[in-house]
């Protein structure tokens, strides 16, 4: 695939995930807001689309060896990675980070009090993610890959929501929210850069919400850009 202005970021991201690495490095969103073009991602972020669009290229133009080619594989396939990679991780993380937040706030708050801040964010956060993982693995995610058991001959699965549409707009809005929370956190963190005063915990904290971080962009990213648009393909008929 070549980059070009009019290609959009979650097509360009879907055919080679090395490319997320650039988007992020000029500040532009390509999991919830994949739907956009180079040229428009660049102007609402103030980015040099020729420089943008040289990085890309250069990547794109380098052999992958070892990266998933994640839209090669089924739906089933991407639930499963899913399920046993992102939320697993979303899982493991908010125990400690919950724990670490409110003890950075509690002990440095009143030094900077966008640790108090931070640390109600990232209750929310952990909230939502709970309960928005729930919702895919006992409703959502059932449903997709009993769609795609039809496609191969299996019984038509019945929604219990109308349409695969509705439960999708939910999910990404959720994303929309999750992923606006987290991107003020990092803006109150300074990209996660520790103040000259952080203690050991202080630093940790940062470098937990930046993984996390991290890894959410990649998993709204299968779900957005790949899975969803898979699961509409497989309700209407259409090859995914």
């Amino acid at each position: 695939m070549t980059a070009m202005p009019e290609s959009t970021i979650r097509d360009i991201v879907a055919s080679d995930y090395r490319t997320a690495a650039v988007f992020q490095r000029h500040g532009l969103d390509f999991c919830c807001n994949g739907g956009r073009t180079v040229a428009q991602g660049c102007r609402d972020a103030g980015a040099d689309a020729a420089v943008l669009l040289r990085e890309l290229d250069a990547v794109l133009e380098t052999p992958a060896a070892g990266v998933p080619r994640y839209a090669t594989w089924n739906a089933q396939t991407l639930i499963a990675y899913i399920v046993d990679n992102h939320h697993r991780f979303v899982r493991e993380s908010i125990p400690p980070l919950l724990r670490h937040t409110a003890k950075v706030a509690t002990v440095h708050g009143g030094r900077h009090p966008e640790l108090v801040h931070i640390a109600t964010l990232f209750s929310r956060v952990a909230d939502e993610m709970i309960e928005h993982m729930m919702k895919e693995e006992q409703v959502l995610f059932p449903f997709i890959a009993a769609l795609e058991t039809s496609a191969a001959g299996g019984p038509r699965p019945q929604p219990p929501f109308g349409t695969v549409a509705n439960p999708i707009r939910m999910m990404e809005a959720e994303h929309r929210f999750v992923g606006d929370a987290m991107a003020e956190i990092r803006h109150l963190t300074g990209n996660y850069t520790p103040p000259a005063d952080a203690c050991a915990t202080y630093r940790v904290s940062f470098q937990e919400l930046d993984a996390f971080e991290r890894d959410l962009h990649e998993h709204v990213h299968l779900e957005n850009n790949l899975l969803f648009p898979k699961a509409s393909a497989l309700e209407a008929g259409r090859s995914s």
